[in-house]
């Protein structure tokens, strides 16, 4: 009995170091884009976002076509105290993303812009370009004066990949809560009303994170 136990609880904490790894990893890829000055939109626009989705390493297969995905976490900014929840995990996919730029490695980040982009979210599985708009994000010179249909779109998404910056639509993407993660880094089955809106979990783990979010909204 007492190695069985010894088993579950090894195996329990080895589930919560891999979230961990994830949840540190996308606290070093917000950085890349808060300290890029190519990322100028994004910067100014953070501290308006309903919501932040970071993936760290998006794995893109195929020439032009193929699959593509990643985990990656969720974080929704409370407007009354301008600080950010918990992460939620979840898994993103897609047919292709289109615009190639270069290797099959990226790290993406997208900003939440609507209620609407942020709600439809909180549900098992979202196709963006459905419930929620996504266009891609505008980068460098003459992102300040981006298009109409940025501005008004629920989500706002951009791609790094070997060093290069690119504003890139992810319509058409799966975004899909992992239960198993959020349970092993809570430690209890959750669900996303619990992260998000409620805010009855938290882990120490992500206070560098949230830290960096909290920083870059002031």
């Amino acid at each position: 009995m007492f190695l069985v136990l010894t088993g579950a609880a090894s195996t329990a904490a080895d589930d919560d170091a891999r979230q961990q790894v994830l949840v540190d990893r996308a606290a070093l890829t917000l950085e890349k884009f808060l300290n890029d000055p190519e990322m100028d939109w994004l910067q100014k626009n953070l501290p308006y976002a309903k919501g932040v989705f970071i993936v760290p390493t998006l794995v893109k297969a195929g020439f032009i076509w193929g699959g593509s995905g990643g985990n990656g976490v969720l974080l929704k900014r409370d407007q009354e105290t301008n600080t950010w929840s918990q992460p939620g995990f979840y898994g993103m996919g897609s047919v292709s993303f289109g615009l190639q730029i270069g290797g099959s490695v990226a790290e993406v980040v997208m900003l939440i812009m609507t209620r609407r982009g942020m709600e439809s979210i909180y549900t098992a599985n979202v196709k963006l370009g459905g419930n929620a708009s996504v266009a891609a994000g505008p980068v460098g010179i003459g992102a300040e004066g981006a298009t109409s249909i940025t501005m008004s779109a629920d989500m706002v998404s951009f791609m790094r990949a070997k060093g290069a910056y690119a504003g890139v639509s992810l319509d058409g993407a799966l975004i899909k809560i992992s239960h198993n993660a959020n349970k092993a880094y809570y430690g209890r089955d959750v669900r996303p009303v619990d992260i998000f809106v409620q805010r009855t979990v938290g882990n120490p783990g992500s206070a560098k994170l949230r830290d960096i979010l909290n920083q870059a909204s002031r």
